[in-house]
C-alpha cells in the first residue's frame, strides 16, 4: 500500500547557509536530520515523501536537499512531490499585519490534492529515530476506510525530549490504560530540571511536570479523512474575530485535541523509546553531532 511521508519544512529561511537550523550538518559527512528521517521511513516502508515548503524557497531548497534526496529516493522506488504553504491560501481575508505563518495544520492542509493515502507528518528538524517509524508505519497498514477516523501518534517520553539550553515546545499527552489519547495540550517552555522536566509560566513560576508522561512530537499517522476534517477546521478557525486571527495560529495538537473532545476520531498512542534529537539552540548542535556518531557506531547507520 502507498503510504506518505509529509516533512514540514516551510519554516526553513530563503539564506542558506548564513545558519538556518534545519540545514545544520550533523555528522562527518555533511547530514542534516531531513536525511536521517528520510532514511528511516524508507527502511520502515515509506514509498512516497512530501516536502512542504514556500515557493520563495523552491529553487534553492530543490538545489541544495531536495534534488539530492529526490536521487536517494529514486533509487529506492519512492516518489517525491512538493506542496506549498501561503499565508494567502486561506478562506477569508488575510488580516491587515499578519506576517507569521498560519501553522501546522495550514501545512499538512497544503497536501490535501496530493495525499490520498495514509501518511505521517514531522517536523523537518527532529530526529524521530528508527523506532517510531516502524511503528507508526506498521499501524497505517491496517487502514480501512470503512472505520475512519482510526489515528495514531508516537509517544515520546518527556525526558528524552528535552534541551539542556532552554525551553521548547511539547503536545503534553493525557493517555488512558486502553493505550489511547484522552486529551493533548500544547504547552510552550517546556525546561528540564534537575530531577525531572516543569513549566515556565508567564510569571516566571515553575509548574513539575511528570518526566516520564507521554509528549507529542509532531509525529502523528492519519488517513485521507483527516485532511477533509483539517479543511473544515481551518475554515471554522477564520470563523474568528479578525482581532484574534492577528497571531493566532492553526496548530495541528490543538486541533486534534478538539477532535477527540468532540469524539469524532480516536488516536493511538504508539510508545517509542527513541531519544529525540533536535537544533532547538545553537548550542545544542555539538550534543546532537555526538548522538549521531555514538548512532553511527553502534552500527544504526553506515558511515
Amino acid at each position: 500500500m502507498k503510504t506518505t511521508l509529509l516533512i514540514m519544512a516551510a519554516g526553513i529561511g530563503s539564506r542558506f547557509g548564513t545558519g538556518i537550523k534545519q540545514l545544520e550538518p550533523v555528522d562527518d559527512a555533511g547530514h542534516i536530520i531531513m536525511d536521517y528521517s528520510i532514511h528511516d521511513a524508507i527502511e520502515a516502508g515509506f514509498n512516497h515523501v512530501v516536502f512542504i515548503i514556500r515557493k520563495d524557497i523552491e529553487k534553492e531548497f530543490k538545489e541544495v536537499i531536495g534534488e539530492r534526496i529526490a536521487s536517494i529516493c529514486a533509487s529506492h522506488d519512492v516518489t517525491v512531490d512538493y506542496a506549498f504553504q501561503d499565508i494567502n491560501d486561506i478562506p477569508g481575508t488575510l488580516p491587515e499585519g499578519r506576517t507569521k505563518p498560519w501553522g501546522t495544520g495550514q501545512a499538512v492542509l497544503c497536501v490535501k490534492d496530493i495525499v490520498k493515502e495514509p501518511f505521517i507528518v514531522i517536523n523537518a528538524d527532529d530526529y524521530y529515530g528508527k523506532e517510531a517509524f516502524g511503528r507508526l508505519y506498521a499501524f497505517l497498514q491496517h487502514y480501512d476506510p470503512r472505520k475512519p477516523g482510526a489515528f495514531c501518534m508516537a509517544g515520546f517520553i518527556l525526558r528524552n525530549t528535552l534541551s539542556e539550553h532552554g525551553g521548547v515546545t511539547r503536545g503534553i499527552c493525557h493517555v488512558g490504560q486502553d493505550g489511547y489519547l484522552q486529551r493533548v495540550i500544547e504547552s510552550r517552555n517546556v525546561v528540564k530540571q534537575p530531577h525531572g522536566a516543569a513549566v515556565q509560566e508567564p510569571d516566571g513560576s515553575l509548574r513539575p511536570l511528570d518526566p516520564d508522561c507521554f509528549v507529542s512530537m509532531n509525529m502523528w499517522g492519519m488517513t485521507p479523512e483527516f485532511l477533509q476534517e483539517l479543511d473544515r477546521g481551518f475554515r471554522d478557525f477564520f470563523r474568528r474575530g479578525e482581532e484574534e486571527l492577528d497571531k493566532t495560529e492553526f496548530l495541528i495538537p490543538i486541533f486534534v485535541d478538539q477532535l477527540l473532545q468532540e469524539g469524532k476520531i480516536s488516536v493511538r498512542v504508539l510508545p517509542t523509546a527513541d531519544r529525540w534529537f533536535g537544533v532547538t539552540y545553537r548550542e545544542d548542535k555539538p550534543q546532537v553531532a555526538e548522538a549521531f556518531r555514538a548512532l553511527i557506531a553502534a552500527g544504526e547507520y553506515g558511515a
